[in-house]
């Protein structure tokens, strides 16, 4: 039960590696495009701005691997804003490209709202799925300022109430991405990692 943590500047990957060791895989942290090339199960976590990250992705000779991984079908955790990149394209700082994995953008919170939503929140079950396992209802912490807008509503697998109802996470596939942060949503975030890989290796 092996884990590849991508160390692409963006974050603290050490509370992400722990949370993953702490539920039973065996974690490394890497920022070496080969082995993303060989990895069993990919996590891409990330705190910071779309176009950083995508830049990062590029400039280290990552972003191949990362989505040849995911185009073989095999597992991938994101976290924040291993969410967002998924999508086609962010509109943080100026329209950016995605890795255009899921159909759909990126978008800010509404002005109204305070930015960044920092805190506890709920996260709303749309559709059924194993990796919500006894965690329905539960709260997670988040801190972000953007939201993704998936275009197909059947990757959508929880919804958060924050000023306006947007994806906190979906799903397709062996895709799995969430907007909060569970390293950082104690036992509710280490029962979803657990799910994680409990749904790929029972």
């Amino acid at each position: 039960m092996r884990a590849l943590v991508v160390d692409y500047h963006m974050g603290n990957l050490r509370s992400v590696a722990k949370a993953l060791e702490k539920v039973g895989f065996e974690v490394r942290v890497s920022s070496d495009p080969e082995q993303v090339k060989v990895a069993e199960v990919l996590v891409l976590p990330g705190v910071g701005a779309f176009k950083d990250a995508m830049e990062n992705l590029k400039r280290l000779g990552l972003l191949k691997e990362v989505l040849r991984h995911i185009e073989k079908g095999k597992p991938y955790l994101g976290i924040c804003l291993g969410l967002q990149l998924l999508f086609e394209r962010s509109y943080e700082f100026g329209e950016s490209q995605g890795m255009g994995v899921l159909q759909g953008e990126v978008l800010p919170l509404p002005p109204k709202l305070k930015v960044p939503h920092v805190g506890w929140n709920q996260a709303n079950k749309k559709r059924n799925s194993p990796l919500l396992k006894d965690i329905e209802g539960e709260y997670f912490y988040f801190v972000h300022s953007y939201h993704a807008v998936p275009k197909k509503p059947e990757v959508v697998l929880t919804t958060t109430h924050y000023g306006l109802e947007f994806v906190s996470s979906v799903q397709e596939g062996n895709l799995f991405a969430v907007q909060f942060h569970p390293e950082k949503s104690q036992r509710a975030g280490l029962k979803l990692i657990e799910n994680f890989k409990r749904e790929l290796y029972g």
